[in-house]
């Protein structure tokens, strides 16, 4: 009996793909993410060895050829399962949003080389169709890498504020179609071979546009482009993988294309926004100016006064933000939690889409501390019952609780959705220090007239609640 190694290379491919999508579908719980992931890393796994049966269904001639090729894949991926592991080891929550956009990057950069190698490789045929894929792709992956690459910088201090020049969007444009039109007329050249010089030239202006497209965007939308940098690199894997005939990376595309296309389009919706004027727009800049005078004063408390009085609140409503995760304050804020729900208090999290710098950032912050998932509730679930509670207290968050985008229509961020925390019957607001959000936007909230701030950082100042109220019954708990 023949042994077809086609056979099983395709049920592997469909294995994968089933994989990746039932993963997929496991991540959209939290309760039940962790094992999606594993799942779908399995998918991967599959997919990946797989590739490497092709190793018996090649002419003998061509083997000599194979040998080489097969072992600087095997010495690729040890390169990069030994790169990606020490990573993900040792990163911590902050820079998590940093290494999506690296990974981003690499699977944007990875569908490029794809595309590459494709256009270079001599071939007789002339199939227009793979070709125009084949160029969309590299277009899409190029993009994706260059662009992920600055919002790596920037997020992770590299490149601060903003780059922008007069007529910064006519540039733009210019090297979108001209790099367009090199991409078009390598499909059309005769033979679907153009000069290497052309070829180069295109690869050059993806990245050259993805660095012009990413470098006038402000931090306070780093999370929508990330996101949208995600939908990028699925459709460009799936792009490639239709021009390689490879099911697994067609479907894995579409999946990861489709989610983070619908990812980005509710985190604009939740900013009140559109993905046009986040990527085109001047908003999210250090340094916008806020208009109109804010009346009032901020108050500072003491965080032990702050958390005795939490202590005998009947609800507690949490908005966490960045500077949590930056405070590594998640396992100190949940055992002051605990010491609240020990003594009747009622406990619940507000969590805003765009909190964080990445989306789900808060929901993974508060799962690695172990709050349950039934007190972490989103933003629409819960902004009805802040005028019922006691007392909200925000963490490290900014933009995402600024009464302003309710009632300042001279404020940049008017009309963009946030947690009603300034209806509740107090407000604490734990901060570093007197600054502006992410935006660059004065918040209103810190000056009304029945919000306190907490100076201080966020781990410290759980401590010192957690204390104040384990001194009330002598350190009971």
């Amino acid at each position: 009996m023949n042994f077809h190694p086609q056979i099983l290379i395709d049920a592997s491919y469909l294995l994968a793909a089933f994989l990746f999508i039932y993963g997929l579908k496991r991540m959209s719980s939290p309760v039940t993410a962790r094992s999606g992931i594993v799942v779908a890393g399995w998918g991967m796994l599959i997919a990946v060895l797989a590739s490497f049966l092709y190793v018996f269904s090649v002419e003998e001639a061509a083997k000599p050829h194979l040998v080489v090729n097969v072992v600087l894949a095997a010495v690729a991926l040890l390169l990069g399962l030994g790169w990606a592991w020490r990573s993900g080891k040792k990163v911590e929550m902050t820079a998590m949003p940093q290494m999506v956009a690296l990974y981003n990057g690499m699977g944007g950069g990875a569908a490029a080389a794809i595309a590459a190698v494709e256009l270079l490789k001599p071939s007789a045929e002339y199939t227009l169709i793979p070709l125009v894929v084949t160029i969309i792709g590299a277009l899409i992956g190029g993009i994706s890498l260059s662009g992920s690459m600055i919002a790596w910088a920037k997020l992770d201090g590299r490149i601060n504020g903003t780059w922008r020049i007069k007529g910064q969007q006519a540039l733009n444009g210019v090297v979108f179609l001209a790099t367009l039109a090199l991409g078009l007329f390598i499909a059309f050249a005769e033979h679907g071979h153009a000069p290497v010089i052309l070829t180069a030239a295109f690869f050059v202006g993806a990245l050259i546009f993805g660095v012009l497209m990413t470098m006038p965007i402000g931090g306070a939308d780093m999370p929508v482009v990330i996101s949208l940098f995600n939908a990028f690199t699925g459709l460009a894997v799936g792009f490639e993988g239709f021009v390689l005939q490879n099911p697994a990376l067609m479907i894995a595309g579409m999946v990861v294309g489709s989610a983070g296309t619908l990812l980005t389009l509710l985190m604009a919706k939740a900013m009140n926004r559109s993905v046009a004027n986040v990527i085109f727009s001047n908003f999210g800049a250090a340094g916008d100016e806020q208009q109109g005078e804010i009346k009032g004063s901020m108050k500072p408390v003491d965080a032990g006064d702050a958390g005795i009085n939490m202590r005998y609140a009947s609800k507690v409503i949490i908005a966490p933000g960045y500077g949590l995760a930056v405070a590594q304050a998640q396992h100190k804020l949940y055992e002051f939690v605990k010491l609240l729900q020990d003594a009747g208090v009622e406990v619940k999290f507000a969590i805003h889409p765009v909190a964080g710098r990445m989306p789900g950032h808060m929901n993974v912050l508060l799962a690695e501390a172990g709050v349950p998932y039934d007190i972490i509730y989103d933003m629409e679930d819960i902004n009805g019952e802040f005028k019922e509670a006691d007392v909200a207290i925000v963490i490290g968050a900014n933009d995402t609780v600024n009464p302003a985008a309710r009632t300042n229509k001279s404020s940049p961020i008017y009309g963009m959705p946030i947690l009603n925390v300034d209806q509740a019957k107090q407000v604490y607001v734990v901060k570093r220090g007197q600054g502006k959000g992410y935006s660059g936007v004065e918040n209103e909230l810190f000056f009304a007239d029945n919000t306190n701030m907490v100076y201080g950082d966020a781990q410290k100042v759980m401590v010192a609640m957690t204390q104040a109220v384990k001194s009330l019954d002598g350190g009971g708990h």
